[in-house]
């Protein structure tokens, strides 16, 4: 026997109800960063909201943390609660789709991947829509659409501004071009909305991909997400292997996005429902906001490197009066 098997050998093995004891104490309380790997008590992360205080790091968050951040107390109207998936196509992939629905909510104690309603986002009367990741990767099937675009035809009616969080791995495969055909009627929604002179904001989370990338959100009237998210169409390995080259570090990342000009602005979590009010209340058309009612904080640079707002507010010496300004000068008529 070694010297070290004999030292071993003295120490005392734990009780078993001692290290429960010990588990039960440790589990829940710290919460490690992803990132940075640093351990923060898990009610400070709460508070900030599931941001990292170390790195910035933006830990995943779901639909009901969602709405508590950004709904004032007692204002959320939730609608369609009664709406539930079926499985049209009795779709089998290795197992049953009805199974799978069953067994997600069960676990999740969700009805489908997303949830909507009505509510004031700082006295401001809104609809909302979030989407939630753990129901089946946040996919867009049939009822995620039809709520989707129930909401929006409501806040229609009542002349709100919609707000939608994106986070979904794409269309439900398992409900096929119904769950396709989701992209074109949440889209025409949009649409009409739009022609009401009605303010539209998705925010991008990570991650955002597939069908929902493709449809409704890149249809706001301005775009925002939050820091690192992954956002895209196909995956990095399929554009790659398509293209038959090496794509950037950053490829596919709101930071990447950003510079690329497909969205407008990075929003830090903590940043976010400061930043939709000063949004809402300066494209709403009735409602009105002067350059001095705005908070000076919001044009400040963000911990990102880039500002939050100010390159957002329209400069009045770069709009043409008219439509007929803004051609050049060949194609103007000489009346």
């Amino acid at each position: 026997m070694s010297l070290f098997d004999w030292f071993a050998n003295r120490q005392k093995p734990k009780s078993p109800a001692k290290d429960r004891q010990e588990r039960e104490i440790a589990d829940g309380l710290w919460t490690k960063c992803p990132a940075c790997s640093t351990l923060t008590y898990t009610k400070d992360l709460h508070s900030n909201q599931m941001v990292c205080v170390e790195c910035g790091h933006h830990l995943r968050i779901y639909a009901d943390e969602r709405v508590e951040q950004l709904i004032d107390p007692g204002s959320w109207q939730p609608l369609d609660l009664d709406l539930r998936p079926v499985d049209p196509l009795s779709f089998r992939d290795r197992k049953a789709y009805s199974d799978r629905l069953r067994e997600t909510q069960d676990k999740t104690g969700l009805i489908d991947g997303v949830q909507t309603g009505l509510g004031q986002l700082d006295g401001l009367a809104i609809g909302l829509g979030v989407m939630d990741f753990r129901f089946m990767g946040g996919s867009m099937g049939s009822v995620v659409g039809e709520k989707l675009t129930r909401m929006i035809e409501a806040a229609s009616r009542d002349r709100r501004p919609v707000i939608i969080v994106c986070a979904s791995g794409g269309a439900r495969m398992q409900e096929g071009m119904l769950s396709l055909m989701q992209m074109a009627k949440i889209s025409a929604a949009l649409e009409r909305h739009r022609e009401s002179a009605l303010f539209y904001v998705p925010v991008l989370t990570h991650p955002t991909t597939g069908g929902v990338t493709a449809s409704f959100a890149m249809l706001g009237d301005i775009i925002l997400a939050e820091p690192k998210a992954t956002i895209g169409f196909a995956g990095r390995r399929v554009v790659e292997q398509t293209l038959r080259e090496k794509l950037p570090d950053d490829f596919q990342t709101s930071e990447y996005l950003l510079t690329h000009g497909f969205i407008d602005a990075i929003v830090p979590r903590t940043q976010l429902k400061k930043t939709l009010a000063q949004l809402i209340r300066l494209h709403q058309p009735s409602l009105s906001v002067t350059a001095s009612q705005l908070d000076s904080t919001s044009l400040e640079p963000a911990s990102n490197g880039g500002e939050v707002l100010s390159h957002l507010m329209p400069k009045a010496s770069t709009v043409p009066n008219s439509f007929p300004d803004s051609l050049p000068a060949k194609f103007r008529s000489e009346d």
